[in-house]
């Protein structure tokens, strides 16, 4: 037995931030934000929104998608580096908050590679019977992390969730998941501190080194995308649209480019969201799924990468 996307759902809040916003903040202006990112404008959670909130809405909408009900889920699997508290886990949370009391519940922690982690995670729930029916969701508070005088990191984030429903299918829907970490490269993407009923430790902001992460992020990205594609021996040409983490608009364009896909085959949201982490690449999936570029039959190739550093890819059909 295999898995297959059943349904897509994803929530960005109301409020938005524009580059011309951000101007009146830090200092920066619009052109230098567009030049280097590609980023437009974000959205930020409204005050007192938090991470299950947003997953509450995206999962709500993914199940609508796929015709199914809470009740129909014995799988919740949230990926989050901005988990509502320590314990319980936001999937614990947003169980309670879905009317989901049955089956199991967990949090996958992987930053920006999240989604592509608990896709993976949930994947072999389903292939080895222990799961018929999974919901996985990407969802963060990003902006509560960030230094707003810290023009370089600043800019780059914003708030979201995207989410999915697995069913069980006969054929590969998911036809292979690849996961890596290297903790060696720690200090090139950090948050080194902490947060404990309201107070700070530590330097609980971003930490970047834009340079190192770009190049990093584009040579892991190239590597990963071969890696799925060798292991269905599949060519770039049997991709029908290949989803990225958002992170920065060079990075997705510079991929595309080493793996030879045209940019039209490119879904990209990262001028409109920012980097969501472990939102954006289930955030763009149902953006391209409502727009009509997706549609079912279709090959999608996903990979992302996240402070760790971590990073997978993800070849399904839709």
């Amino acid at each position: 037995m295999y898995s297959k996307i059943a349904g897509t759902g994803s929530y960005t809040p109301e409020q938005v931030l524009t580059n011309r916003d951000l101007e009146k903040l830090v200092d920066t202006d619009d052109a230098w934000i567009r030049s280097r990112t590609g980023i437009t404008q974000r959205h930020i959670r409204a005050e007192g929104q938090t991470t299950s909130d947003l997953a509450l809405v995206a999962a709500q909408r993914a199940l609508q998608s796929a015709g199914l009900a809470a009740s129909d889920v014995d799988l919740l699997i949230v990926a989050t580096t901005t988990p509502d508290m320590v314990f319980p886990s936001t999937a614990c949370l947003l169980q309670a908050k879905l009317g989901m009391p049955q089956g199991v519940a967990f949090d996958i922690q992987a930053v920006c590679t999240g989604f592509v982690y608990a896709l993976s995670v949930a994947d072999q729930f389903m292939r080895n019977g222990s799961a018929r029916c999974a919901l996985v969701v990407g969802a963060e508070t990003f902006t509560n992390l960030l230094d707003w005088q810290d023009r370089n990191t600043c800019v780059l984030f914003g708030d979201g969730a995207g989410a999915v429903v697995l069913v069980p299918s006969p054929e590969p829907g998911i036809y292979s998941t690849h996961l890596h970490a290297d903790g060696r490269h720690a200090h090139l993407l950090s948050v080194p501190g902490s947060v404990c009923g309201g107070q700070a430790s530590g330097s609980p902001t971003v930490k970047m080194d834009g340079g190192a992460v770009f190049k990093f992020a584009v040579k892991v990205l190239d590597q990963v995308c071969r890696e799925a594609l060798a292991s269905n021996a599949l060519q770039v040409s049997d991709v029908d649209w290949l989803i990225l983490h958002q992170a920065n608009i060079r990075i997705i364009e510079s991929t595309a480019n080493k793996l030879g896909i045209p940019p039209e085959r490119v879904v990209v949201t990262v001028d409109r969201h920012g980097n969501t982490s472990a939102a954006s690449i289930p955030l763009a999936l149902d953006l391209a799924v409502r727009d009509g570029r997706v549609v079912p039959g279709q090959r999608l190739l996903l990979a992302g990468v996240g402070g760790g550093f971590t990073w997978g890819s993800a070849l399904v059909r839709m």
